[in-house]
């Protein structure tokens, strides 16, 4: 199997230390999948280096974004800068590396060969702290109730989309939506997507430093930190809005037509 192109897209934020380094593995790992990989780096007002980063790389583009918006936004800036680029495939993941590069064609082969929308990658191993952990597994009860099915790992920022299915997505959901990803994951239960599951390694943040995150991975914290708890409340609100209630908007997403030749 040979695709022409693969598109890797990230959302990014202070990630200078450790992102490089990533996107050298995921290159080397991908590249024997397709004539062409590229990748597209939405860059959330970064106050390090990490703009800079690839300035010297040609097939690493970096789109600084207009303000900080968080990371549900420039996740979807991200999107719509590798669809842009025309791909057979899109793969998503967090700037921040919390995975090994060898994972993605275990992520793109069975995307292909089993002529699915979306495959997810379930996470093994988690680092996180308990309490991202715990609003994971209680947003995952939610939204198997709303779509009659588990959903596993109903927020994992590894994906991997065919182009069309991508689309009809961003196409639904607002370009400031905070939890993107759960949106997609009801949307693609509740509308008919051919979605698989492939389980990968979690691994740590790449990088030194605790920079760039919200979630407070600092050393000896052990109660969700007031800005988590704030997001929570305001994610949960969106959901609702977006997803949940019966005239939410996202209710009308159905799956589109593979694309033909």
């Amino acid at each position: 199997m040979t695709l022409h192109r693969i598109a890797i897209v990230m959302p990014a934020y202070n990630e200078a230390e450790g992102i490089r380094g990533f996107i050298d593995e995921v290159r080397e790992a991908v590249a024997p999948l397709a004539d062409e990989v590229t990748f597209h780096i939405a860059d959330d007002r970064s106050t390090d280096a990490t703009p800079t980063v690839f300035d010297d790389v040609p097939d690493v583009s970096v789109e600084v974004q207009a303000e900080n918006r968080g990371h549900g936004p420039t996740a979807l800036s991200a999107y719509r800068l590798g669809l842009a680029s025309e791909p057979d495939v899109i793969v998503h993941v967090d700037g921040d590396g919390q995975f090994h590069g060898s994972d993605f064609p275990r992520l793109i082969n069975a995307l292909v060969r089993e002529h699915a929308d979306v495959v997810h990658g379930i996470r093994d191993g988690r680092t996180d702290p308990w309490y991202r952990k715990a609003l994971t597994a209680a947003v995952g009860v939610m939204i198997a109730f709303a779509a009659g099915r588990r959903v596993p790992d109903v927020n994992t920022p590894l994906r991997a989309y065919r182009p069309e299915a991508l689309q009809a997505l961003l196409d639904a959901v607002p370009a400031d939506a905070s939890v993107p990803h759960v949106h997609f994951s009801l949307a693609e239960a509740r509308s008919g997507y051919t979605v698989r599951y492939v389980r990968v390694a979690s691994i740590p943040r790449r990088g030194e430093s605790t920079q760039g995150t919200m979630w407070g991975r600092a050393a000896g914290v052990r109660l969700p930190p007031k800005r988590l708890r704030q997001f929570a409340a305001s994610a949960l609100r969106e959901v609702w809005t977006l997803s949940l209630r019966p005239s939410a908007p996202l209710r009308s997403i159905r799956r589109p037509e593979p694309a033909t030749s």
